[in-house]
């Protein structure tokens, strides 16, 4: 009998992102599944019931989850859902274990094995899956369109009756995938534009989109693709030299994050303070608390006559690419595992077996595993310990005089 691969409605009120589109419903039954989805499922994003082509419509999420093998989610489910779902039920989507380490606990318990599309490998078999750039890039370009909305200047330069106004002088801190879509946008809107990376292999790639790179002689290339964590040094070096490009410029983009950990404070106080009236940041790592140190997450908020929009979600502001692009991603990932219509699950891929987050009752992502059980888990990889050594008897000493023993 094939599995059923079902998709309930976002229980987050500001998500308007859904798992599933109409093509990828097609694409899935295609590989000999059946699918189900919970009625009116992608309203919000405008992908209507009557758009899914011979998909089953579910009256209640109730029901859904009594059918459902396999469940394809944006975020992280809530408890009240977990209790919902079938016992070794798979679920796949963004799961944010750092934030509800007691969702976790709880699909542990209840044997449903779970995978987090932000710990799938960043490696060039998986670009196909990969949820974080590709929402990255909508956030990356959405930014550069809020930033233009928020500036009090044009951004490109303009020849009128009245004289030549100049472009906006804009700069991007972080050149990833969001930083690299905003830095493309900003320049197609016509701004004068500058990118800053501490890794130096972004030079090429920011200069690339006709951006000018700014080098502050700070090089911190890390692993998966992120930059390590700056020495007391570094950052000293580094603000000395962005200070002058950021006091320079009419609108600053902020998109250094990394998931799971606070986002780097890049942008001092002193240094907004030094900004032209009117000038604008667009702070794109607030979910992180900002890499600005005014940034309020969620606000906008005007500090010394600039100001500063932190967002939250972005990619869901733009719903409908950001669930066809998110909704591709979960295809070639869930792609991996089915084969005839039933569920395969290959535990010496790279891929699969690096982006689970619980199986068989146990967390198996080691990180989320030592937050949530302690530091004390015995790793399957570790000898066993020595047996206990039996008490001796304390060798015979001389008293010990005003507590000085040893000295």
């Amino acid at each position: 009998m094939p599995i059923c691969v079902a998709v309930p409605k976002e229980q987050t009120p500001d998500e308007l992102r859904v798992a599933l589109v109409p093509e990828i419903a097609g694409r899935l039954m295609k590989l000999g599944v059946t699918v189900a989805i919970e009625k009116n499922m992608g309203e919000k994003a405008f992908f209507m019931d009557d758009t899914f082509k011979d998909v089953q419509v579910i009256n209640t999420a109730a029901e859904l989850y009594q059918k459902a093998d396999v469940i394809l989610k944006v975020q992280p489910p809530t408890e009240s859902e977990i209790a919902l779902m079938k016992e070794k039920s798979v679920l796949i989507g963004f799961m944010s274990a750092h934030r509800y380490p007691e969702r976790v606990a709880k699909l542990r318990d209840k044997k449903i094995t779970t995978f987090a599309m932000e710990l799938i490998p960043r490696i060039s078999r998986a670009q196909s899956m990969d949820a974080l750039s590709s929402q990255a890039a909508v956030a990356g370009y959405k930014a550069a369109i809020m930033a233009a909305d928020l500036a009090n200047v044009f951004f490109p330069m303009l020849t009128t009756a009245a004289g030549t106004i100049r472009p906006a002088k804009v700069l991007v801190i972080g050149a990833g995938v969001a930083g690299l879509q905003a830095i493309a946008t900003a320049r197609r809107l016509g701004a004068i534009v500058e990118g800053y990376d501490v890794r130096s292999a972004t030079k090429e790639q920011v200069e690339s989109l006709g951006a000018k790179f700014v080098d502050t002689g700070v090089k911190a290339e890390g692993q998966g693709g992120y930059a390590r964590e700056l020495t007391a040094e570094e950052k000293q070096q580094q603000q000395m030299v962005l200070a002058k490009h950021i006091a320079a410029s009419q609108v600053v983009i902020t998109t250094a994050a990394i998931p799971g950990r606070p986002s780097p404070k890049i942008i001092t106080t002193g240094m907004v303070e030094a900004m032209k009236p009117g000038s604008v940041i667009i702070d794109l790592a607030a979910e992180g608390g900002g890499n600005c140190e005014v940034t309020q997450s969620g606000k906008t908020i005007t500090h010394k006559h600039v100001i500063i929009h932190a967002p939250l979600n972005i990619p869901s502001q733009v719903p409908v690419h950001s669930s066809e692009m998110y909704a591709k991603n979960l295809f070639n990932f869930l792609s991996l595992m089915l084969k005839d219509g039933s569920l395969n699950l290959d535990w010496d891929d790279e891929i699969i077996k690096g982006s689970v987050l619980t199986h068989d009752g146990e967390i198996k992502h080691q990180p989320t595993r030592i937050a949530i059980q302690g530091a004390d888990i015995v790793r399957e990889d570790m000898p066993p310990a020595p047996p206990p050594v039996p008490p001796q008897p304390a060798p015979a000493t001389e008293p010990v005089k005003d507590g000085k023993e040893g000295e």
